[in-house]
């Protein structure tokens, strides 16, 4: 619950200092609202999770189509990443461009 609420509050933050502004490809502020929702859904679930790490994948969102980048450890991380995104409400498509790098 508290990484929900801290992803929630990143969320709000976002938009405040964005103004909501209508980015190219998004037709209205509403769908621009309605992607930041999707893309914080996304990362309040990484961060749930203990096989993703929500602080080395990055998430965008437009339109509905997730777009997940940064990097993973295992093949199994980049895998359970699209996984969770794709479970999300109102995820239209994913597109991982996750690369897969082994710790050092």
């Amino acid at each position: 619950m508290k990484h929900i609420l801290a992803a929630s509050l990143i969320a709000v933050a976002a938009l405040a200092t964005t103004g909501c502004a209508v980015t190219s490809g998004q037709s209205t502020v509403g769908q621009y609202v309605d992607d930041a929702t999707v893309a914080t859904r996304v990362k309040a679930r990484f961060a749930e999770d203990a096989q993703v790490s929500a602080m080395r994948i990055q998430v965008e969102t437009l339109n509905g189509t997730v777009q997940l980048s940064g990097f993973a450890t295992t093949q199994a991380e980049k895998d359970r990443a699209a996984q969770i995104a794709r479970a999300t409400p109102d995820v239209k498509e994913v597109r991982n461009n996750i690369i897969v790098r082994p710790a050092n």
